[in-house]
């Protein structure tokens, strides 16, 4: 089995949050392989950017994930292990690389209806409250 490391943003833009539509139809957050010598959080920040087109600066760590799945590219079983930042967008727009099908910002209600893994459903909802709470405090 291959094991990489990832990172990945929960990235809100106000009430909404940024979510993904790969290959496989599966609505997701942005994330992607730590290339080289990259650290967790510079990865997390240029794989939004590179995937999405947004901006995006991190407030705060959200947690991690591991899962498993099986790489038809690869023909055998890949481990994930992403370490996921709470993110702030300068603007609701997103411009989707090609590897993507769809999208965009979401309303957080919205999203956690439209992510197909409860882990990532789980994480939204954490990452919302910590956003909400860096908000009030950022405004006092």
């Amino acid at each position: 089995m291959i094991v990489r490391r990832c990172s990945g943003g929960v990235v809100f833009y106000a009430n909404k949050v940024l979510l993904v539509k790969n290959d496989r139809g599966e609505w997701t957050l942005p994330k992607g392989k730590i290339v080289g010598d990259s650290l967790p959080h510079e990865s997390a920040i240029q794989r939004v950017k590179l995937e999405t087109g947004s901006n995006a600066r991190i407030l705060d760590i959200a947690g991690d994930t591991i899962y498993e799945f099986f790489s038809r590219s690869r023909n055998q079983r890949v481990c994930n292990a992403i370490m996921w930042y709470v993110m702030e967008s300068d603007s609701d727009l997103s411009d989707m690389s090609g590897e993507f099908l769809d999208g965009g910002f979401y309303k957080v209600s919205e999203a956690l209806e439209m992510l197909t893994h409860s882990k990532e459903k789980s994480l939204v909802d954490v990452s919302y409250k910590k956003y909400k709470n860096y908000k009030i405090a950022d405004q006092g």
